[in-house]
């Protein structure tokens, strides 16, 4: 079953990485996605810390979708946190 759109958290200079919320009916999922990763979805580089915000609003869709199906893929240990790394992301096909 999907993930349904949570809350957004903030950035987290120290993990460098974007936190937010997803749901599972009452649950709260926590998740994370590292700056790189979000950069690699974006197709940059090097995004200042201040934007990362307008960063994961711009690609909020595609974010929860990978946070999601990686929930679902069943990898997931339930109460961990989900964490999106650039291997995550789908390369882009040329």
């Amino acid at each position: 079953m999907p993930l349904m759109r949570g809350r957004i958290g903030g950035y987290d200079p120290e993990r460098m990485a974007f936190g937010f919320t997803m749901l599972d009916g009452d649950q709260t999922v926590e998740c994370q996605i590292s700056d790189a990763a979000m950069d690699e979805l974006a197709g940059t580089r090097g995004t200042p810390s201040i934007a990362r915000q307008g960063q994961f609003v711009g690609l909020r869709d595609a974010i929860e979708q990978i946070a999601s199906d990686l929930y679902d893929s069943g990898s997931m240990v339930k109460g961990a946190t989900i964490r999106i790394f650039t291997k995550h992301i789908p390369k882009q096909r040329t």
